[in-house]
């Protein structure tokens, strides 16, 4: 995701594009006073950020990270991977 500063008078001018932009991907990091208030991102970004903020997918992060159990990219994607590799 890249990330692009914007003031937010501009903002409030040019909303429209500036949605059109976030749903490409970029992220706007807005600006009053010229001082960073907020960042606005799409909603997958979003949602990928509350995943990662639930203290039982960081737990299973931990623990994955702990352990010495390793797979191979067949035993993880089975059929898929005989497709694509």
């Amino acid at each position: 995701m890249t990330m692009k500063t914007i003031d937010a008078s501009v903002l409030r001018n040019n909303l429209g594009a500036a949605i059109n932009e976030v749903n490409k991907g970029q992220a706007l990091i807005v600006k009053k006073r010229g001082k960073d208030r907020v960042v606005i991102i799409d909603i997958d970004a979003y949602e990928d950020y509350l995943a990662a903020q639930d203290p039982e997918y960081l737990k299973s992060i931990a623990e994955a990270r702990a352990s010495k159990e390793r797979y191979t990219p067949e035993e993880v994607f089975g059929e898929l991977w005989n497709e694509v590799g």
